[in-house]
């Protein structure tokens, strides 16, 4: 599969540079809308979260925002590419219906078409750590490593969910819909470890979530500054889980890839 990848990445980028702009085409002001749309989610949070809740205090000696913003920018990125993954077969049928092109491809178009947006806000977040007197060091080198965990996380899930969307629709419904809870149950606006100190195996069961992971990743290598080495047995399982989530996905992706064509 890995090798599809590399032999068509030119077709790749381009259908990807290609969906990127087609989603906004016929709007004013275009592309615009992919970066303003995460902004104003941000700062809604934040007002409602940072301001309302909290009441400006800061998160130890971190303020809020920062917080906010090194958890959100990866979840947004998830959320984004996990949706338009699981919907890649159907908004691509003309392609899947043709027998000399190779299916593979499609959720990865739709995983780089994300992450345009994605690297888009990690120059916006050193901007704003960089007004708050803090900036990049090597322990921000570890985004690239971050990047490349949730970006296999979501392809491994993906592959799962555009196959069986193919056969049953409302599964597009049902991500949406765990997109919706996992949130919130991703530690991305409150410390977890904070909010359940009388209850310490809620952190520890919060932590089987993967994508757990990759928020309190950004946030090491932006705020903590520790490396990812320094948690061995979190990564180890991190890597097995997503390991385990491919080979189960190309298992899926495999077995109905049969039926796409029929029923599409």
């Amino acid at each position: 599969m890995f090798k599809d990848i590399y032999q068509n990445r030119r077709m790749i980028y381009k259908l990807a540079k290609n969906d990127f702009k087609t989603r906004y085409a016929g709007s004013v002001f275009g592309t615009v809308w992919a970066v303003v749309q995460p902004l104003v989610t941000i700062a809604v949070y934040y007002f409602v979260f940072g301001l309302g809740f909290r009441g400006g205090q800061d998160v130890g000696t971190i303020p809020f925002v920062l917080y906010l913003v090194a958890g959100i920018v990866p979840w947004l990125y998830f959320q984004e590419a996990l949706m338009n993954g699981t919907s890649s077969l159907l908004e691509y049928s003309y392609l899947v219906k043709k027998v000399v092109f190779n299916i593979n491809v499609l959720p990865v178009v739709k995983l780089v078409s994300a992450s345009f947006v994605h690297l888009v806000f990690i120059c916006i977040t050193f901007i704003l750590f960089a007004f708050y007197g803090r900036f990049p060091d090597l322990y921000c080198l570890q985004l690239i490593y971050y990047f490349v965990c949730l970006s296999l996380l979501i392809l491994a899930l993906s592959y799962t969910t555009s196959a069986v969307v193919v056969l049953f629709r409302d599964l597009g419904q049902i991500v949406n819909i765990l997109l919706q809870v996992g949130v919130w149950l991703t530690p991305i606006m409150y410390d977890v470890n904070a909010m359940f100190a009388n209850y310490p195996w809620v952190p520890k069961v919060l932590k089987l979530n993967p994508v757990y992971y990759i928020v309190s990743g950004y946030r090491d290598a932006l705020l903590n500054k520790r490396w990812f080495w320094e948690s061995p047995k979190w990564t180890l399982y991190f890597w097995v889980v997503t390991v385990l989530l491919f080979l189960f996905g190309k298992w899926v992706f495999n077995r109905l890839r049969v039926h796409f064509a029929d029923v599409l």
